[in-house]
């Protein structure tokens, strides 16, 4: 669990390192809204798709058809929760609550800590869990900040989203098993590493106007709660009810069991949905992950 902390204080560090650069005002607001923009329409595609591209399903399909279902289970019901227990929120809070019940930080923060638990077939299977999410997170997901009445352009909006594309292509790509040339795939993966640095950043910037002091405020940490322990509970309980394998139990508890995802704070801030209530639930979110995941691992190794 050593490298979980160490992953998680990186993540701190380079927080603090967006919140000083905001503070000492070497990032202006139109510079943090470029950085935003960057992220999202150039950084965010890439890392999706040359994830997709380390995926495998060789050999134990079964398996991965499992991790595919209970996810896509596990979208169905945080969306729908979602609606139903964040009904009566201000709408600036509401999108947020909602947003960050959908989408965890599975892909930076559960990969590693799955691939460290879990081995490289693992890894593999938790690229499979993280397909839904990924599309969810970039269609009903973005839909909640979009908020317009325009169903038809909404869609349209959401399924030409570079990061809605780069799911279907790297669905393709890891499907299909295509090999795409050497120079291309490493740009990919260049670009996409830059992913967390550059978004963690961003949180920082934003977090360089919020108080601190309200950091874990009543309706923060029911939110907490929710996201790490009730829901990955929930999902536990139902494995085992159901005798899933070890390993499918392993990495859907995992993954469910994150914090709320960087994007959270990004789209907040994109489209001006109070990005400091958001920011919180970010960074009250993964200080708590340090306690719960390590928690969720001895009761996953003592089955």
């Amino acid at each position: 669990m050593k490298d979980i902390i160490a992953m998680q204080v990186t993540m701190f560090a380079l927080i603090f390192i967006g919140m000083m650069a905001k503070k000492r005002k070497l990032v202006s607001e139109e510079g943090q809204k470029n950085i935003t923009d960057l992220v999202i329409y150039i950084v965010l595609p890439c890392n999706i798709l040359s994830a997709f591209m380390a995926g495998s399903i060789e050999g134990v399909l079964g398996q991965f058809l499992m991790v595919l279902i209970i996810s896509i289970g596990i979208q169905i019901f945080s969306s729908v929760a979602g609606k139903i227990l964040y009904a009566r929120k201000e709408i600036s809070h509401q999108m947020s609550l909602r947003y960050g019940l959908i989408c965890s930080n599975a892909g930076f923060l559960g990969n590693p800590v799955v691939e460290g638990m879990f081995g490289e077939m693992g890894l593999a299977m938790a690229n499979m869990f993280l397909i839904p999410l990924r599309v969810m997170m970039w269609s009903s997901g973005l839909a909640i900040y979009t908020r317009s009445n325009d169903w038809k352009g909404t869609i349209k909006k959401v399924v030409t989203h570079p990061c809605i594309l780069a799911c279907i292509a790297g669905i393709l790509v890891m499907s299909l098993q295509i090999s795409l040339p050497d120079i291309l795939a490493d740009v990919l993966q260049t670009v996409g590493r830059c992913n967390t640095a550059l978004s963690m950043m961003v949180i920082g910037m934003i977090l360089a106007k919020a108080d601190l002091r309200q950091l874990f405020d009543r309706e923060v940490l029911l939110y907490s709660v929710l996201r790490l322990v009730l829901v990955p509970g929930l999902v536990y309980g139902v494995c085992r009810i159901l005798s899933m394998p070890y390993l499918v139990t392993g990495i859907c508890v995992i993954l469910t069991g994150m914090p709320a995802g960087a994007t959270t704070s990004i789209l907040a801030s994109k489209y001006h949905a109070d990005e400091i209530f958001a920011t919180r639930l970010v960074i009250a979110s993964t200080v708590l992950s340090m306690i719960t995941i390590p928690l969720w691992g001895m009761v996953l190794t003592a089955v």
